[in-house]
């Protein structure tokens, strides 16, 4: 009886142990990641003031942090990239992506995925084989990573710069497609070291599951999901349901050996072309807000983490090899792009040689590259060499091409703005001074430095040029307004002005109703009307 409580009182002080540990451990990591927050708040403050890449400043603040400080646990963990914060990403840019748009630049963007690829990786492997003397099967490995283009730096440096939306649509849609073709050339790699041989049959139908699987699997579950949507229409249950979507296709893919990336872009374009059509308005900008702050979180930590995880006291051992890498995939990229795209004036609308500078240059890597290659496999050769280098090469890449794609971009004058803007722009500039003046001399009349008579001469003058600007002003827009290809027009900046209308109305609606100043009822019915004029500006 007495070894029984002896026993029980042993048993419950370990188990007390390993709950204040576990307790301990978990208050570490909430506390980790309140502190990860903050910095990425300040990143935001110090890049938009410094007007540099926001991913950028993450990855250098990420540098500077002393890893002493932060557990253990806290790091790039493949699995956690590739199983959480890759489908998010991966679904959050499909459900944005409007098949029209992508329908009428989808052969550039096959072309650069599918061959693209594959020519790059080759080209790239070769350089790696005699210039880094890695082994073949190892530089095939890394060659396919190099491949992988990061979007968010792309999209960020074309975010500062005004860009044709052709061309956004092309980088857009290649990344999309070329991190799914890259990540099942990878699998068939690690399928050749692992088995120790492998034939083309075997590869060809490797593909062809992947592919046609993946495919046939996100169309499956993307259709499911729209079959619902039409029973929920509740904003809460289908955020709920596309979280369940994007992150169970990834699995059931993973699962079945089918192209995880293929089914969950495949699900997310049929989704946010299909099924927010069946919701209501307030029900889609929900799923659309939440999407967007998952793809903002998710992208935070990953280049957060990217710069956490790489030894700052590497870089200088490394930095030679890694810009030798980094030509490597350059080149390849240039044997790619414009044979490739030469090859494609003859059977669709050819792409201008400006655009595919941007094109060579914007091959930008990122997360999923380092990711991917902490995934390799323990008994490939060099593996902790090639990690060395492709953590290097992602540093380097992100800070030198992020800095400098938005200056190419502006050097190469890729988008001049439209006359109407610019009338509109000195139009605007016109009001702004002229208003301003005219609260100064209000300021000095108060204060008497100013006599009247000066003072309604002055104020008369910059009314008569205030009158002028707002006449030419409204003119421009009405003709915007009333013409058949320009209402919504980018470039007449009227959209923008109606946005913030239509913001600052909600605002007003949502703090009546709070107060009880409106009913529930007829407060949400102008809610929803605000929200069709919002999706309808977006869509325009």
């Amino acid at each position: 009886m007495i070894s029984y409580f002896l026993i029980n009182a042993l048993n419950s002080s370990q188990i007390e142990q390993t709950t204040v540990a576990t307790s301990s451990e978990f208050t570490g990591l909430v506390s980790t990641l309140i502190i990860l927050l903050i910095v990425a708040t300040a990143v935001a403050l110090i890049t938009r003031k410094l007007r540099i890449p926001y991913v950028v400043g993450l990855v250098l603040a990420g540098l500077a942090i002393p890893k002493q400080i932060l557990p253990a646990s806290i790091g790039l963990n493949p699995e956690v990239i590739l199983n959480l914060f890759l489908p998010i990403l991966i679904f959050e840019a499909a459900i944005n992506t409007d098949i029209s748009r992508l329908r009428s630049t989808i052969k550039p963007i096959l072309l650069l995925a599918g061959p693209g690829v594959v020519i790059s990786a080759t080209v790239t492997a070769i350089f790696l084989k005699f210039g880094v003397n890695l082994a073949w099967i190892t530089a095939c490995a890394v060659s396919v990573i190099l491949t992988i283009t990061d979007t968010v730096s792309v999209i960020a440096a074309f975010r500062t710069v005004t860009v044709p939306r052709t061309l956004a649509t092309i980088v857009e849609g290649e990344s999309l497609f070329n991190d799914g073709v890259a990540i099942v050339l990878l699998s068939i790699i690690t399928t050749i070291f692992t088995k120790g041989s492998f034939t083309v049959t075997e590869g060809v139908q490797q593909l062809f599951i992947a592919f046609v699987g993946g495919s046939i699997l996100g169309l499956a579950l993307g259709y499911l999901c729209v079959g619902l949507f039409q029973q929920l229409d509740d904003a809460l249950s289908t955020i709920l349901l596309t979280v369940a979507v994007s992150l169970g296709t990834f699995q059931i893919g993973t699962a079945l050996g089918v192209s995880s990336a293929i089914a969950v872009m495949i699900a997310g374009l049929v989704i946010g072309n299909l099924g927010f059509r069946q919701t209501s308005a307030p029900t889609e900008v929900s799923l659309l807000n939440f999407w967007e702050y998952a793809g903002f979180g998710a992208n935070t930590f990953i280049f957060l983490l990217v710069g956490i995880e790489v030894d700052p006291l590497t870089i200088p051992n490394t930095t030679a090899t890694a810009l030798f890498a980094i030509v490597a995939y350059q080149i390849g990229r240039v044997v790619a792009i414009y044979p490739l795209l030469y090859l494609l004036s003859f059977f669709d609308r050819p792409i201008p040689l400006r655009w595919q500078h941007v094109l060579i240059l914007g091959n930008v890597k990122g997360s999923l590259s380092m990711a991917l290659t902490l995934s390799l496999p323990f008994g490939l050769p060099e593996r902790m060499q090639v990690i060395t280098l492709v953590f290097s090469t992602v540093l380097l890449s992100l800070v030198g091409q992020g800095l400098s794609l938005s200056w190419l971009v502006k050097r190469l004058k890729l988008s001049q703005p439209s006359p109407i803007k610019q009338k509109i722009e000195i139009l605007q500039l016109n009001l702004i001074t002229s208003k301003s003046a005219q609260r100064e001399l209000a300021s000095l009349l108060e204060s008497g430095s100013l006599p009247k008579s000066l003072y309604e001469e002055l104020f008369a003058s910059y009314q008569a040029r205030i009158a002028s600007s707002e006449t030419e002003l409204r003119d421009l827009y009405n003709q915007n307004t009333m013409g058949d290809s320009a209402q919504g027009d980018e470039n007449s900046g009227l959209a923008g002005i109606y946005r913030r209308l239509y913001l600052a109305e909600k605002v007003s609606i949502n703090e009546a109703m709070r107060k009880g100043l409106l009913s529930d009822d007829v407060g949400q019915a102008y809610l929803r009307v605000l929200n069709e004029k919002l999706l309808s500006l977006k869509e325009e």
